[in-house]
């Protein structure tokens, strides 16, 4: 199936996606702000580039959009068009993402996935926020935050 839209339009559609200061980002940055925690934001030296890192914690938080990332949920199904590339590419982020982690891991930091999906439900932000503190604040080397927990 070819594309719906010429590939200068596509381009300036894919160019105006952002990767860093998203809403999702932003709202769990500015809660965990309130509540005290201080953080850096796309450490670069750091496998992965986290959007948050919290030295204090040896801690990490990656904020994945459920498409580019490839979610379990109803937001990560592939284009009908350019299967192939879409395939590869996704496939790509999803090796890129578990290595990031396992170096992240194998340096002593603790991760923690916060989904899009799971942000998106408002109601529920302040019971992610209070499951964030809780891992930052306990031993556990590895959380995720799915929409699907909240259901």
């Amino acid at each position: 199936m070819a594309d719906i839209v010429d590939k200068l339009t596509r381009s300036k559609m894919m160019s105006n996606i952002k990767s860093t200061n998203t809403k999702p980002e932003i709202l769990i940055r500015k809660s965990l702000f309130s509540k005290g925690f201080r953080y850096r934001i796309n450490v670069k030296h750091l496998p992965g580039k986290p959007d948050m890192v919290f030295r204090k914690y040896s801690a990490v938080i990656f904020i994945n959009g459920c498409f580019w990332h490839q979610h379990t949920c109803a937001k990560s199904k592939l284009p009908e068009t350019n299967k192939m590339f879409w395939e590869k590419k996704l496939s790509d982020n999803i090796a890129r993402d578990k290595r990031n982690i396992d170096e992240l891991l194998n340096l002593g930091w603790r991760v923690c996935i916060i989904w899009e999906c799971a942000i998106k439900k408002t109601q529920m932000l302040a019971k992610i926020i209070q499951v964030i503190i809780d891992f930052l604040n306990s031993d556990n080397n590895y959380l995720e935050i799915e929409g699907t927990i909240y259901d």
